[in-house]
């Protein structure tokens, strides 16, 4: 049975890849089907053999328990993937061509699976099933194509060098890739890190986040089904102890992680200790989003309103610290109030729910302090404030603060939930000068009609995505990634692939024929 949903022009835009907006009834009580380790396509107990839960968000009962990965289990799969990765083995023999076959292959699984993937998710993390159907689950899949159709084009060059010698470029893999995601799109972060790794001949293990490694196990399963040979996909749950195991494996020779730019840091220098293994840090973030007086006051707010809100505010790019021309600030600031307490928050399998539950209990209470200090610092709450009454989980009302200023903890520290603040500036200089005076450089956007004024803009702030009339649009072909402390290195996209390939260098002596 299929349902149509009305869905926003913002939230239209970001899942613009879906052609058709129906969407068939959830799974609301998904069969879990793997809750092991898996190395060498084969599934594992966990070498201590301990477990830990997963929970549900939306009730805080325990879904199943999962295998608990450790230094010994992470050992295991290290030894998997440089095995697979060996010169000579049936993934380093395999056409280009042949890798881009198997990633379509996993894609279509996963399309194949698409209403069981998306119930995973929604259980396991609490998002709206609306949304994981149509934007975490659609947008994996697309990533993998992207990235399929480029296994046998990312090649060298032949370039003419001074001299009787014939020179040209390889891209070789780098090897064995740690790759660390988080909970907050726990199905489309693993895409993005199997998709170049894998189209360029790499060989991975994933350390899903213990909050939700659900769907990472799953899809750890359909490369098997797909026809991956054994080792070149391990997938170790666990804590933050087998993340630092891999980090500091010296037989991994890069590590991409997608989280918070405290444990990035750690990462950075744990990757330098044993081999000084390259790294892409994806990391926090507190984007300014501009809004200028001559914006569509409509669209203005419906667009940053859901650049915050959405998937429960729990967004690294989201669009936490909103800038309002003055002359148009109280207006804003009332359509925004007006606009947050329509939100329907409550079950995320009910088609009709916009916002459901943060993902567990360090999250809310989290978010919970902050606003209470926001409260006392003097920002003036215009919507929410509080957990939703009467409904088990952990749900929080979509809140917004207005009379915000710079200094103050929640403008200056990354909330990672549905906390808007709104900030009232008067001049262009001023505005592009607060918004990058912050140790984050995600994301940025810019809400006017005015092109010189949007290029000014665009041009002074210090941001690795810049959004015009839009937010949280993103694409596998469109590069994603920080300046500053927001990280290093980029995905998707062509630059994506850098990352993952060595570049060599083959100079060949030409003989010379003595005349």
């Amino acid at each position: 049975m299929y349902r149509a949903v009305k869905l926003s022009s913002a939230f239209r835009a970001l899942s613009a890849h879906c052609r058709n907006y129906s969407v068939p009834a959830p799974k609301s009580s998904p069969e879990i089907l793997y809750t092991g380790i898996f190395i060498n396509n084969e599934w594992h107990k966990s070498s201590t053999g301990k477990t830990f839960p997963t929970v549900n968000p939306s009730n805080e009962k325990v879904i199943a328990e999962i295998q608990q990965g450790t230094k010994a289990d992470i050992d295991q799969a290290v030894v998997a993937a440089r095995d697979a990765f060996k010169l000579g083995s049936p993934w380093r023999r395999m056409d280009a061509s042949k890798r881009g076959q198997l990633l379509y292959r996993l894609a279509d699984l996963m399309e194949r699976d698409r209403v069981y993937l998306a119930s995973l998710e929604t259980l396991d993390n609490g998002k709206p099933y609306f949304m994981s159907y149509n934007v975490d689950v659609p947008m994996a899949i697309s990533n993998l194509r992207y990235y399929a159709g480029w296994a046998d084009k990312n090649h060298g060059k032949v370039i003419p060098m001074d001299g009787e010698f014939f020179v040209y470029t390889r891209h070789e893999p780098v090897g064995v890739c740690g790759q660390i995601i988080p909970w907050n799109f726990p199905i489309l972060m693993a895409a993005w890190k199997f998709g170049p790794a894998l189209a360029t001949g790499n060989t991975i293990i994933l350390k899903p986040a213990e909050q939700t490694s659900l769907t990472a196990l799953y899809m750890a399963q359909l490369t098997k089904e797909a026809g991956f040979p054994p080792g070149v996909v391990n997938v170790v749950p666990g804590y933050g102890d087998a993340g630092a195991a891999l980090v500091d494996h010296p037989d991994v020779d890069k590590v991409a992680f997608t989280g918070s730019t405290e444990v990035g840091k750690k990462i950075q220098q744990g990757s330098g200790l044993s081999n000084l293994k390259r790294t892409t840090l994806e990391l926090g973030g507190k984007s300014p989003n501009i809004i200028l007086s001559d914006a569509d006051m409509k669209h203005a707010v419906e667009t940053s309103h859901f650049g915050l809100f959405f998937n429960m505010g729990q967004c690294c790019c989201a669009g936490s610290r909103t800038f309002i021309e003055d002359k148009i600030y109280d207006e804003f600031v009332e359509r925004s109030a007006e606009r947050a307490k329509k939100r329907t928050v409550g079950n995320p399998f009910d088609l009709t729910t916009e916002h459901g539950p943060q993902v567990d209990r360090a999250q809310y209470d989290k978010i919970l302090g902050l606003i209470d200090t926001g409260k006392q610092q003097g920002a003036r709450l215009v919507a929410g404030g509080s957990k939703v009454p009467d409904l088990p989980g952990y749900f929080i009302q979509p809140t917004v603060f207005a009379d915000v200023q710079d200094d103050m903890t929640i403008a200056q520290e990354e909330i990672f939930g549905p906390v808007q603040q709104l900030i009232r500036f008067k001049s262009l200089d001023e505005v592009i000068e607060r918004a990058n005076k912050t140790d984050y450089g995600l994301a940025a956007a810019v809400f006017s009609k005015d092109i010189d004024k949007v290029n000014y803009l665009v041009q002074g702030l210090r941001a690795g995505t810049v959004w015009v009339n839009t937010y949280n649009v993103l694409s596998a072909q469109a590069p994603f990634g920080g300046y500053k402390m927001s990280g290093h290195g980029r995905e998707n996209g062509e630059y994506g692939l850098q990352a993952y390939t060595e570049v060599k260098s083959v100079i060949t002596r030409i003989p010379v024929k003595n005349s």
